[in-house]
């Protein structure tokens, strides 16, 4: 079977990860180990407010794991994943070679992202401008005269 990139985005319950990180941090690691997998980059991504509860948690730490695995073997992850009671969400991801390169570089770095978004150039459909943007209050609608000469 071909190996293949991936991305396991885990929410982690907040409490319990932040008490004991590291012994977490060695079993999501030897849950991909255990399946032959790669790791390329492990990480923690956030700890944010979540936007809805889960299992009665409104805060998750989320955290990030690049790997290079058979794809038959995702499954045997994800059952592991399933089983961990810290774990309360994940999301397995198959990263397509032609961004794998730029994946990676972003996964390593934090800053990488911030730095990518303030220097590309915004001809890649991603960014837009304020011209006729009425989300931002950049034009459009009715505008409003303070002398009165714009009243019917």
């Amino acid at each position: 079977m071909p190996v293949n990139l991936y991305e396991f985005l885990i929410l982690l319950d907040a409490g319990k990860a932040s008490s004991d990180l590291d012994a977490i941090k060695g079993l999501l690691h030897g849950y991909i180990e255990k399946a032959g997998g790669q790791i390329v980059v492990g990480r923690v991504w956030d700890e944010r407010r979540l936007t809805y509860p889960i299992e009665g948690h409104k805060k998750a730490l989320f955290y990030m794991i690049y790997t290079r695995v058979e794809s038959t073997k995702v499954i045997d992850i994800e059952a592991d994943l399933r089983l961990n009671e810290t774990v309360l969400r994940y999301m397995a991801m198959k990263i397509l070679p032609k961004w794998e390169e730029k994946m990676l570089v972003v996964a390593k770095d934090e800053r990488a992202m911030a730095y990518q978004a303030m220097t590309t150039d915004d001809d890649d459909g991603m960014g837009g401008s304020d011209d006729g943007d009425r989300r931002r209050g950049g034009g459009g609608g009715r505008r409003f005269e303070r002398d009165g000469a714009g009243k019917d």
